[in-house]
């Protein structure tokens, strides 16, 4: 199974109010990582896992009042309306120099909010490098021509929304050349062949890929 590497890398984690990851990949992420920033309400998920915040960012509105007790000295207030609490948490870290983000519990619960999150990690990876995980595999941002790890039979996706970005796929089953796609689900469902594939990028742009857990 394709895993995340996060040696001497990606040792923070942000950790969204979703559905709390329970597979052991991703779960190893928490307890690797030496920063844990939680969006408001998520802390109690965290602390039932046996985990504690380094930073809690938000308006505190889904806190339960003993929460908002306990972890005092790591509340980090964000009252704005402008903003969601993952983007709140994604501030927090740029403003603390912190970078290499995995994110955790961005989907589940509401599925606005998973394709809500998605974006927002689209926009943030601009100054961010981040890498959202689930329990079924991993999204990662691409700007330029990446050569990803992979394993025969993997499933990958590949979503674009600029029809005017031409893509070349390499050791994908199903090739595209040079081509600009038209529909945001064209890129979806293909399988790598090998141990590594790329994504190449005609141009300037922005990428999403998923990578299956599958084995």
């Amino acid at each position: 199974m394709w895993k995340l590497s996060t040696e001497g890398v990606y040792r923070t984690v942000i950790l969204a109010n979703g559905a709390l990851p329970t597979e052991r990949h991703a779960l190893e992420l928490l307890q690797q990582a030496e920063q844990i920033i939680c969006c408001d309400g998520a802390v109690s998920k965290l602390v039932e896992a046996g985990f504690e915040p380094t930073a809690i960012v938000g308006d505190f509105d889904s806190m339960r009042e003993e929460d908002l007790q306990k972890w005092q000295h790591c509340l980090y207030p964000d009252k704005s309306e402008e903003y969601n609490d993952l983007q709140k948490a994604l501030k927090y870290c740029l403003a603390h120099q912190l970078d290499h983000i995995v994110l955790l519990g961005c989907n589940g619960l509401r599925d606005d909010h998973f394709i809500a999150n998605l974006s927002i990690m689209a926009t943030y990876s601009e100054h961010l490098h981040l890498r959202m995980v689930t329990d079924h595999g991993t999204f990662i941002v691409l700007r330029q021509t990446t050569t990803l790890p992979s394993f025969p039979g993997q499933q990958i996706s590949v979503f674009c929304k600029d029809e005017r970005l031409p893509l070349t796929f390499h050791n994908l089953k199903y090739p595209v050349q040079k081509r600009c796609f038209m529909h945001f689900w064209e890129g979806s469902l293909n399988e790598a062949l090998k141990d590594n594939f790329t994504i190449e990028l005609h141009g300037e742009g922005v990428v999403v890929v998923y990578l299956a857990n599958n084995k």
